[in-house]
């Protein structure tokens, strides 16, 4: 019973259901995007300042359903959408939008990208190879990309138990030490959390199997993406639905020290997307510029027409220390 409710929220968030109009209903190629800025008061919650924001548009009819994304340097960004899709553009200051270029990521046999094939749904970029590293929820892989994301480099299944194709893979982050955290959106085939794995190494060779734990997210909602701060922590971006707003986002941050095999772990609340730009996160990117951390959030618009593109800029102003430090102890008094 508990899982009626929300599947009843999610039918009717990411529809398409009678009454809902999806955009795009004859095909254009057009490689084209705009940029609308957010007029929207700056607000802090927790220790999250918004910065800045744009709503995406483009008449391609790929674009959207924005499921992962990356910064590649500063205004340059790679989007990847859970259509098999994926966006590379550059905004500038103005929120002029340049260099755009919306392609079909490839596929083991070459034959044309499908939802059920390249169902993307989370993404990270090597800063120094360029290659690229997306867990597919569908067919339960993850793959390594090259630089141009253009051919599959290597790829390989999720260990058993097979975590469903609708409630699988769907954030994913590497560390700063070379491991890669892979968290199920919904696989909670243990009363103690939702199923979440932990590589040593490239999730997507040939190599020691993961280490599994469960990540309890303790009324946050679902996770939808995650990335590597800068202190070797990660931070989590939930997703909780409601019905005023539909979406609620919550992020939080986990230490991955607390990772063991079949250890429980649980995160901390820094913030929240305040209800103006209430949309459906479930990309997410951290950059550090002159010394200060920032977080880039993508909304996955569904291709309906009542959800949005957005893009999200935030500061991070004073996460809370890790623990067991001098800081951490005085915070905990």
């Amino acid at each position: 019973m508990r899982r009626l409710l929300p599947a009843a929220l999610i039918f009717l968030a990411i529809g398409p259901v009678p009454g809902t109009v999806q955009r795009f209903p004859v095909d254009n190629l057009t490689q084209r995007a705009a940029a609308r800025p957010l007029v929207v008061a700056a607000e802090t919650s927790g220790t999250m300042r918004y910065v800045r924001g744009w709503h995406l548009t483009s008449p391609h009819s790929r674009f959207g359903g924005f499921s992962g994304l990356a910064r590649l340097a500063p205004d340059r960004f790679v989007l990847i959408g859970d259509n098999g899709y994926r966006t590379r553009l550059a905004i500038d200051g103005t929120g002029s939008v340049s260099d755009v270029d919306i392609g079909a990521l490839p596929t083991p046999d070459g034959r044309p990208v499908t939802k059920a094939m390249a169902d993307a749904e989370a993404l990270f970029i090597d800063p120094v190879s360029g290659k690229g590293w997306i867990a597919l929820e569908g067919i339960n892989q993850i793959w390594r990309l090259d630089a141009d994301l253009g051919t599959i480099e290597s790829r390989r299944k999720l260990p058993a138990p097979r975590w469903p194709a609708n409630r699988g893979a769907e954030a994913m982050a590497r560390l700063a030490d070379g491991r890669t955290v892979v968290f199920s959106e919904d696989a909670d085939d243990d009363p103690r959390g939702r199923a979440a794995l932990l590589y040593s190494g490239d999730p997507a060779s040939p190599g020691p199997g993961p280490t599994r734990f469960f990540y309890d997210s303790r009324g946050k909602g679902l996770v939808s993406d995650a990335a590597a701060l800068p202190d070797g922590r990660l931070l989590l971006v939930h997703r909780r639905l409601g019905f005023d707003p539909v979406f609620t986002t919550i992020i939080a941050i986990l230490d991955p020290a607390d990772i063991a095999k079949d250890a429980v772990v649980r995160s901390r609340t820094i913030g929240r997307v305040h209800r103006p730009l209430a949309e459906n996160y479930e990309g997410a990117a951290v950059s550090v510029e002159q010394g200060r951390t920032y977080l880039w959030l993508i909304a996955d618009d569904n291709f309906n027409t009542w959800q949005r593109s957005l893009l999200l800029q935030f500061e991070l102003t004073g996460p809370p220390p890790p623990k067991n430090t001098p800081d951490s102890k005085k915070a905990a008094r």
